[in-house]
């Protein structure tokens, strides 16, 4: 079965979304900026999800993380909990 390891920034809008993008693209650090902004638990740790498999996080999440080239920062995606930029850090197919 397939096994990704992701890390996340959740933010409330798509407009933060956007401008973190932004920052990271221009050279901000993943891990500091999910610290520094994201609402999910996950930020304590950068950001960082762990491994799962397909189907253990919601579908719009799993698409990007089943897809997307490893080690692009991809977003906004949006889910039931805010806007996500996600970064699959490695995958097993």
């Amino acid at each position: 079965m397939a096994q990704a390891s992701a890390r996340h920034i959740l933010v409330s809008t798509e407009a933060k979304c956007n401008e973190l993008k932004t920052s990271i693209e221009n050279g901000a650090d993943f891990a500091q900026v999910a610290k520094e902004n994201s609402s999910c638990p996950s930020s304590r740790d950068g950001g960082n999800l762990g491994t799962f498999g397909p189907g253990q996080m919601v579908k719009e999440f799993d698409t990007v993380v089943f897809s997307a080239p490893v080690g692009v920062v991809q977003g906004p995606v949006k889910t039931q909990f805010g806007y996500h930029l996600v970064e699959v850090t490695s995958r097993q197919d």
